[in-house]
């Protein structure tokens, strides 16, 4: 039996643009996930791109704003979109803050509580997710990759580094560089880990690529004009990885600022990045 459940369908590019939901045991609530299939999966299983959105986005932001569809529909990769965090599990305050809560999982293994009954979205994210999406979708299990957008874009570096033999590519539009220095990060780390910083350097992407750098070359846009440069620490990730020899393609974006309009102006020439990865063995 199916452990998905529809709740929306349309025809895109002659691909399909599905919003599945389904019961997690990571996070132990229903949680939803967008999926893009191209042409292609009705024909053979296809490579996956895992994307991962920002703060207080669902998994909707990035497939009605990017317009990633008709490129990813032409290389015949299907896009994975999951929410950021457990809904409407009952918890006090899930809803109070942007940083903690409804929309701000951080992709990390809550410890304390009551974050840790429901939000367990690493485990979520780079296990069952990728169970459940290899079992009932037309993917190649073998190759997948990984990006995302600021919060999602540090979610992106850091299950990509941790898992490195899993994922073929890492990309990330204006990540959360360092959540050991974003005050953002801070409320939400705090929260969910508790006041020790040692249980925070392992979801930390610079301190990450410091540490345990990756064959990948990371590759990173950010816009010049956006706002928060510094929750981003940009900086922090260049200095990193020329500190451990971390490959790095960081292109900053005269103008551009952190939303989805500059998303949608360089997301062609990242998913060209993975599917070159993914073409390749």
């Amino acid at each position: 039996m199916s452990q998905l459940r529809t709740v929306s369908e349309a025809i895109c590019f002659d691909g399909r643009q599905i919003t599945y939901e389904h019961d997690s045991a990571a996070c132990d609530c229903t949680m939803r996930f967008a999926a893009f299939l191209p042409p292609a999966a009705a024909r053979h299983p296809v490579p996956a791109l895992y994307w991962l959105s920002g703060l207080t986005c669902t998994e909707e932001n990035f497939s009605t704003k990017a317009g990633a569809q008709r490129c990813a529909a032409a290389l015949g990769i299907a896009l994975i979109v999951p929410d950021t965090s457990p809904r409407g599990v009952g918890l006090p305050g899930e809803d109070d803050l942007m940083e903690v809560g409804s929309g701000a999982g951080f992709y990390l293994n809550a410890t304390e509580a009551p974050w840790n009954k429901h939000y367990q979205m690493y485990d979520y994210v780079a296990d069952e997710l990728v169970a459940v999406v290899n079992a009932e979708l037309p993917v190649d299990p073998n190759a997948k990759s990984i990006s995302g957008h600021s919060m999602g874009g540090h979610g992106a570096i850091t299950i990509g580094l941790k898992n490195p033999a899993a994922y073929r590519a890492i990309s990330a539009f204006a990540p959360i560089a360092s959540t050991l220095k974003s005050a953002w990060a801070n409320t939400a780390l705090r929260a969910y880990l508790g006041p020790d910083l040692e249980t925070w350097r392992p979801y930390d992407a610079a301190w990450l690529v410091e540490h345990r750098p990756s064959q990948h070359t990371l590759m990173v846009d950010q816009g010049l004009a956006d706002p928060f440069l510094e929750q981003l620490r940009t900086d922090d990730l260049k200095a990193a990885c020329e500190a451990s020899g971390q490959p790095l393609q960081l292109r900053f974006r005269k103008g551009y600022d952190h939303g989805y309009y500059f998303v949608s102006s360089f997301i062609e020439q990242h998913l060209n990045f993975h599917a070159a990865a993914l073409r390749s063995e």
